[in-house]
């Protein structure tokens, strides 16, 4: 294997999309190569006793870590500012390792109240069957999170923005309060993407993403991956990652990888479009809010301001109605499809309360501002024009 001559300055993102972490074999392959192996071949008896006791480099079991894989990683690392990583089968994998590996029996985790339907199974359900309790909080609100800290607080965990109602919080301020509890800051970025918001510059000590989403792009596979500092991840993923078997496949890594060239221009135009699409919806008669975090009327506009560089790809607005009127405007839509991915390059909507987050009750949907009439939609590489003729086609049967 022969690795690309790294270059002394720091790449500008869209160049490290294209180029960073690659590793060439000896055929000088201009693409990435595919490793579809389990295994790996050693020398000698020695060669692999050296490998094993990490005397010698090298791969070991793709399980462990596999070179297509690896340059999967690396990119990520590139483009986060992240020292090490570790690529998972999905985003929920990436999210459940993150959090598993740091604890045990005893200790307390904080967690914004604002998640993803299967995450706050984990931090609420699988933690708790391994003796690990939670506090739930509302994530904007910073002395709940000082509140809810315990002598055993090990982990504070949060999105941001948030799904489906995309709360933005504050990731700098969260931080301090967890470094100052001694408490690690795991926050998932997937809404925003490393290319609207960094949370490690911001003070978070671990990153995840579902690489389903934006990464990929376009549809095709599922993978996840989790970002840190080296000792970070020494200290805690390596071994749990090696012994429980979250990697993500090589075919998968390649996938991603080639979604990664294009990553910088798709988000760009995504937001463009989801700000026209969020301000022509805002003026609608139908529509009785517009949750966009590119928008002044935001709620957290100012900590958008100091810590985005744009809005975001999705958005969330409530029509009046109902779910009648909701489940109407959805099946009236030709070009934007009824589906709970999201960050795809076709444009997707779908509607919380009965799906993504259809596990909570009413109360707790109440509470996170998740009305029977809201909808999320996550906006595509489409003409602009045509979805808003497609939007605008699909309110007129509301």
């Amino acid at each position: 294997m022969q690795k690309k001559t790294d270059t002394a300055r720091k790449l500008r993102p869209a160049t490290a999309m294209v180029h960073g972490g690659t590793t060439r074999s000896s055929f000088g392959e201009t693409s990435e190569a595919l490793f579809l192996t389990q295994g790996f071949v050693y020398p000698s008896a020695e060669a692999a006793e050296a490998r094993f006791r990490g005397d010698e480099p090298g791969f070991i079991y793709s399980r462990y870590g596999n070179p297509t894989t690896r340059m999967f990683e690396e990119r990520m690392m590139a483009l986060e500012g992240a020292e090490d990583a570790r690529a998972t089968a999905s985003g929920m994998a990436a999210v459940a390792a993150a959090m598993q590996c740091q604890v045990k029996a005893g200790d307390h985790v904080v967690a914004a109240r604002a998640l993803f339907g299967s995450c706050r199974y984990v931090v609420e359900t699988v933690l708790d069957r391994c003796g690990v309790a939670c506090t739930l909080v509302d994530g904007r609100d910073l002395d709940a999170w000082r509140a809810a800290v315990r002598p055993e607080t090990k982990v504070f965990f949060m999105e941001t923005p948030t799904n489906p109602t995309l709360e933005v919080i504050d990731i700098t301020a969260v931080a301090e309060i967890a470094h100052a509890a001694g408490a690690t800051l795991v926050v998932d970025n997937v809404f925003a993407t490393p290319m609207l918001q960094r949370p490690l510059e911001l003070g978070a000590d671990v990153v995840v993403y579902s690489a389903t989403k934006h990464i990929d792009g376009q549809g095709r596979c599922l993978g996840g991956i989790i970002l840190s500092s080296a000792a970070w991840i020494d200290e805690n993923l390596h071994n749990y990652f090696r012994h429980t078997g979250p990697s993500l496949s090589p075919f998968n890594a390649w996938t991603l990888l080639k979604g990664l060239e294009t990553l910088p221009l798709r988000v760009a135009q995504q937001t463009r479009s989801a700000a026209r699409i969020a301000d022509t919806l805002a003026e609608h008669g139908k529509v009785n809010k517009v949750i966009y975090p590119g928008r002044a009327d935001h709620p957290d506009a100012a900590i958008i301001a100091r810590q985005m560089t744009g809005g975001s790809t999705l958005l969330a607005f409530e029509v009046a109605g109902g779910k009648e009127a909701a489940f109407r405007f959805s099946n009236a839509l030709e070009i934007i499809l009824i589906s709970n991915n999201l960050g795809d390059a076709k444009s997707l909507i779908t509607h919380p309360a009965t799906t993504t987050h259809k596990n909570l009750t009413p109360e707790a949907r109440t509470e996170l501002g998740i009305s029977d009439g809201l909808l999320r939609l996550s906006i595509g590489l489409e003409d602009v024009d045509d979805l808003l003729e497609d939007i605008e086609g699909a309110l007129s049967a509301v």
